[in-house]
């Protein structure tokens, strides 16, 4: 099975983010051992029932939006297409990109097709510029509408 890469992305995201607010939590957990900042801390004024581990949670992600740590990591397309181009970059140099095909939407004939590695001249711009060998002319496909790249007919990657 072939992970999305809104899958890889959410969970490396999601990976990042427990650990960062795992991170907090221990520190502020440390800072009541200190005897002036723990007695400013959320213990002293209030009872110890009330101060979850929600309350940290939410300090966490507070601190994080803030820090802007948060929409670095959580950005939902920019990881994804330095993903896409990583990866039709990888399938562009392979020694074997006679048996790839790269599989995206087209919009005028409404539905998805499938073209062959070989015939991608090169990458540029967010656009695959192929050149198939019956037209001869150049055709511009936006990055973002591949959805699936094939290896020997079977899925290799997608998005």
């Amino acid at each position: 099975m072939v992970l999305r890469e809104q899958d890889k992305h959410f969970l490396s995201s999601l990976y990042i983010a427990i650990a960062i607010i795992f991170t907090w939590k221990g520190i502020w957990d440390g800072l009541y051992e200190i005897p002036f900042l723990g007695s400013l801390s959320c213990r002293s004024y209030l009872s110890l029932e009330t101060c979850t581990p929600l309350v940290f949670l939410f300090l966490g992600f507070a601190m994080l939006t803030i820090s802007g740590a948060i929409f670095k990591e959580f950005d939902p397309l920019g990881g994804i297409q330095k993903a896409v181009n990583k990866t039709l970059h990888s399938v562009q140099i392979h020694h074997d990109k006679k048996n790839f095909q790269f599989k995206y939407y087209d919009k005028e004939q409404k539905k998805y097709v499938a073209i062959p590695a070989t015939w991608v001249k090169k990458i540029e711009k967010g656009a695959l510029v192929v050149v198939s060998p019956q037209q001869k002319q150049e055709i511009f496909i936006p990055i973002h509408r591949v959805t699936e790249v094939l290896y020997k007919g079977k899925s290799y990657w997608r998005l």
